[in-house]
């Protein structure tokens, strides 16, 4: 074939195709002289990654012998000085008057108020001894689970209870609910949520003097419906001192007066 028209005929992209036979394929392809290159770079890798190893064995055997050979550095003083022991007798323990928890530590029912003499003991008191644990406590919200949850996180400690009754009159429950108050401010939480629940529709309310933020609240209207008592008049106080938060019930065949709520809040703040 002449040159010219085999020029045409070569491919655009591709190489020119060789007029000599084929290579072989197969094992026989690669010569004997680049297999032998190939074997002999693969053991050099093999001998500096193996050097290399030994190198940082060997480093890190050098670091030790020289530390242990080492005399041991004595550590530098304290900055602090040494405390003086102190000298003379012991200072009097605080009184019940400066020291508050020398009277919250103890019996909590001997803080509650007595009963008054022309007032009659309710049932339920003598079952309780005084005392009402965090179930029965929790038994006394709507939603006894969530409260139970909530007294728990609050850090409930212990609650002592106290209740009578005037025949024909009014029923008194009087509760002091006591907290650890480790991370949680539980007397001051419970005495916000009480007031925010007394505190409701068509109630007149008044600050409890010398407490800061307690409060009593008594109710315009009677309650209703299913479940009412032969007391339909309700009247609250909700107050606070240090671990301690007060609850005071009175329950009441007419419209409880202030001066009935205020002066039970008064008093059992004093006992406080």
């Amino acid at each position: 074939m002449p040159a010219p028209e085999a020029e045409s005929r070569e491919p655009v992209d591709g190489p020119v195709v060789p007029d000599g036979p084929a290579p072989p394929t197969g094992d026989s392809a690669v010569p004997a002289e680049e297999a032998g290159r190939h074997r002999r770079r693969g053991r050099t890798a093999l001998l500096i990654t193996a050097a290399a190893a030994l190198g940082l064995v060997a480093g890190a055997c050098t670091g030790v012998l020289v530390q242990a050979g080492r005399e041991p550095v004595e550590l530098p003083p304290l900055s602090q000085a040494a405390l003086a022991r102190g000298t003379g007798k012991a200072p009097k323990p605080l009184s019940a008057d400066q020291d508050r928890q020398v009277r919250t530590e103890g019996d909590l029912r001997d803080l509650l108020l007595k009963k008054p003499r022309e007032a009659e003991e309710v049932d339920w008191l003598e079952s309780s001894d005084g005392w009402m644990d965090l179930v029965g406590y929790a038994g006394t919200f709507k939603n006894p689970q969530r409260a139970f949850e909530h007294l728990l996180r609050s850090e409930f400690r212990r609650a002592a209870v106290t209740g009578w009754e005037v025949e024909g009159a009014y029923s008194v429950e009087i509760r002091l609910l006591q907290y650890r108050q480790e991370e949680v401010r539980g007397a001051a939480g419970a005495n916000v949520s009480g007031q925010r629940f007394a505190g409701g529709e068509g109630a007149d309310d008044w600050t409890i003097p010398g407490t800061g933020d307690g409060r009593v609240f008594i109710d315009e209207q009677p309650r209703s419906g299913p479940g009412a008592s032969p007391y339909p008049y309700t009247a609250q106080a909700h107050a606070r001192r240090g671990d301690i938060a007060v609850e005071i019930w009175v329950n009441g065949a007419k419209r409880i007066e202030k001066k009935t709520i205020m002066s039970l809040a008064e008093r059992q703040m004093e006992r406080l």
